[in-house]
């Protein structure tokens, strides 16, 4: 058996397009710390394509967006000193699209925190490689919530 993703340990019942397990329809990437870095493989399906044989750019920011706010709550859990990660969303990200992105590749994430403000915000830089070639580079800052916020239970 593989291991369990972070989404499966901390957010089982989640049902965000990009990474919650209970949602059937969406990405459902698995995010994995690996050392300093949380990493993640993912396929793309025929419907993911933005033309033939390219991944639409519309996912490649969804996966970077949901695999960054991962990384972001882990390495703040650790900060921390946490059993679990604080729920985190995205406060802003930016992508860049280097090149084309083959959808009939596996679709490697990883991604680190490299810097952290105010003890509840976390920089995250992360890479989106298809065939040996960075195609995206993402960087975003993401902030765990507080309870009142409507995201607070999300993970649940």
């Amino acid at each position: 058996m593989t291991k369990p993703s972070l989404q499966e340990q901390f957010a089982p019942s989640s049902i965000c397009f990009g990474c919650g397990p209970a949602n059937p329809k969406g990405l459902r990437i698995r995010s994995l710390p690996q050392g300093e870095e949380v990493v993640c493989e993912w396929r793309a399906q025929e419907h993911h394509q933005a033309f033939p044989g390219m991944l639409n750019g519309g996912i490649i920011g969804s996966l970077l967006d949901c695999h960054s706010n991962w990384t972001a709550a882990y390495a703040l859990m650790k900060r921390l000193g946490s059993d679990a990660p604080p729920c985190t969303v995205t406060a802003e990200y930016s992508v860049k699209l280097l090149r084309p992105t083959p959808a009939s590749e596996t679709i490697t994430l990883s991604a680190r925190a490299v810097e952290f403000t105010d003890g509840d915000r976390a920089w995250v830089e992360a890479d989106l490689m298809a065939g040996g070639k960075v195609c995206a580079k993402c960087r975003g800052l993401f902030v765990a919530v507080k309870p009142g916020h409507p995201a607070y239970h999300r993970w649940g």
